[in-house]
């Protein structure tokens, strides 16, 4: 199965997809919006909060790609281009198909890692989405819960907050 990148209006990705939904063959053709699950403090309270891995883009997936799902998408309010141009439509390949496949594999909702920190205050994650990526972690800040990682995707770099859950009261300093 073959992984498209579609570029929409950022922040109006979910009212895209429900209308991208409802025009596709869900049997044939899968659309995705990754998001990460980060805990926001503010003014000493704390929510749950729902935010984007990649804002402005979805991911197709699909065995078949032909001018009648190009079209249908391309009919969607909020729908800006294809990756790499609508006149070059590209699969996603190499270390972005990997990467992208990842998180898609995770579902829509992706919760937060479980980490440890070493004597030297390095990051070790024992589970969770951060796993395997801790040499693209660029920021670790360990009062807020949150990891900064960069993430490439058709040679542009996205650095995104990932929440992450400290295991053991005793390892937070």
């Amino acid at each position: 199965m073959s992984i498209f990148v579609l570029s929409v209006q950022p922040g109006r990705e979910e009212p895209f997809l429900t209308m991208a939904r409802a025009g596709v063959d869900a049997s044939r053709h899968r659309l995705s919006w990754p998001q990460r699950r980060l805990t926001i403090r503010h003014r000493g309270s704390r929510r749950e909060s729902l935010a984007p891995i990649f804002p402005g883009y979805i991911f197709l997936e699909t065995d078949t790609f032909d001018e009648n799902l190009f079209t249908t998408i391309k009919r969607v309010p909020g729908f800006y281009r294809f990756l790499e141009s609508n006149d070059r439509i590209r699969a996603l390949a190499g270390a972005d198909l990997e990467l992208v496949a990842r998180f898609v594999r995770m579902g829509e909702i992706i919760g937060k890692s479980v980490v440890t920190f070493d004597e030297n205050s390095r990051i070790r994650v024992m589970s969770g989405p951060l796993e395997g990526l801790e040499g693209r972690i660029v920021k670790v800040d360990k009062r807020k819960g949150r990891a900064k990682v960069r993430l490439d995707l058709y040679e542009e770099s996205f650095l995104v907050d990932f929440g992450f859950e400290t295991l053991g009261a005793g390892s937070e300093s």
